[in-house]
């Protein structure tokens, strides 16, 4: 599939079915992260896997926003390992952790699964109930799975600004 069409057909999966996300198709998706860009190189990105009943009863009471997936992917960052920009300080962790969020969540659709951005969560309660050590810091949860047969995008999935909206050339 061409990259435009699959971020095209792309859209957030709020209901999942019960069947698991097979261990082949996990090592390609946590492969997409391993392998996306990163500020220097330095890969502070950190990704707990929740698939047993227990990590993912856990995860229910960080956040209403678990749709019930059979699988889900916390990704954090590690403040000690990520770049820091030498003229202000600005730390690219989050950008990172947002780099490596987005290339899974596009091989999560390209192998036929589905998944959404959750990044409405208590981080306080995440570190708690997952041991998370005091340096890594929780980003997005990635509910993962397949989508349900009557799982639908949003009705405001194809709203898009056109590109004059957004996009600027030489100057705003």
């Amino acid at each position: 599939m061409d990259l435009l069409e699959l971020l095209k057909k792309r859209y957030s999966v709020r209901k999942f079915d019960s069947r698991k996300v097979e261990k082949e198709k996990l090592d390609l998706i946590l492969e997409a992260g391993r392998v996306a860009p990163t500020a220097v190189n330095f890969q502070p990105q950190r990704i707990l896997v929740l698939q047993n009943e227990e990590a993912l009863g856990k995860l229910k009471n960080c956040t209403p926003y678990h749709f019930n997936a059979p699988l889900a992917l916390l990704i954090c960052y590690d403040k000690l390992v990520s770049w820091k920009r030498s003229h202000d300080n600005y730390d690219m962790e989050t950008v990172d952790a947002s780099i490596v969020t987005t290339q899974m969540m596009l091989e999560i659709e390209n192998l036929g699964l589905g998944t959404t951005w959750v990044g409405s969560f208590k981080p306080e309660l995440l570190k708690t109930s997952f041991n998370i050590p005091e340096n890594y810091e929780p980003v997005a949860i990635l509910p993962v799975g397949y989508p349900a047969k009557d799982a639908v995008p949003s009705s405001h999935h194809n709203e898009r600004y056109e590109l004059s909206h957004t996009v600027f050339y030489n100057s705003f």
